[in-house]
């Protein structure tokens, strides 16, 4: 015997709407085009009614995904599915350096070695770049600015 549902979804006429005009929108994601998807899919006020597994089928997203965009909906409601909240640790919000950072320390590297070196190691431009730019930079940070151009120190 199957569990019965925990989550049921029913919307109304408006909400229908607004999730099939932001799936024809050229802007919207493919993740809220497929959330909007499923919540039609799942819907039993309209249509037909398909199950979770059908549903995951047709839109070529797995089980997790179902469930989670349902609990989703059913706990932030059309707000909830058609916003992409990004994570603040996300790849953007951690960078350091930007593209303009980066070009200051290439400009420094590509600069002659300072008094008493032979060349430029990581902790010189390390310390350069404490001097050049607001922000400190590890040379962690520095070296991988560097390895995105292929720039060799030596």
């Amino acid at each position: 015997m199957a569990r019965p549902k925990k989550y049921k979804i029913s919307l109304t006429d408006d909400e229908l709407k607004i999730l099939k005009s932001v799936m024809r929108k050229k802007k919207t994601t493919k993740t809220v085009r497929n959330r909007c998807q499923i919540i039609i899919d799942l819907d039993e006020a309209h249509g037909r009614i398909l199950t979770h597994e059908q549903s995951a089928k047709t839109n070529c997203v797995c089980m997790a995904t179902v469930t989670n965009t349902v609990r989703l909906y059913s706990e932030k409601g059309i707000k909830g599915i058609t916003s992409l909240n990004r994570n603040v640790n996300s790849d953007q919000a951690r960078r350091k350096l930007d593209g303009r950072a980066e070009a200051r320390i290439i400009e420094i590297a590509c600069s002659p070695a300072p008094e008493g070196h032979s060349r430029w190691t990581l902790r010189l431009l390390e310390e350069q770049a404490k001097i050049a730019l607001d922000v400190p930079v590890s040379k962690d940070t520095i070296g991988r600015a560097l390895k995105k151009i292929n720039f060799d120190l030596t």
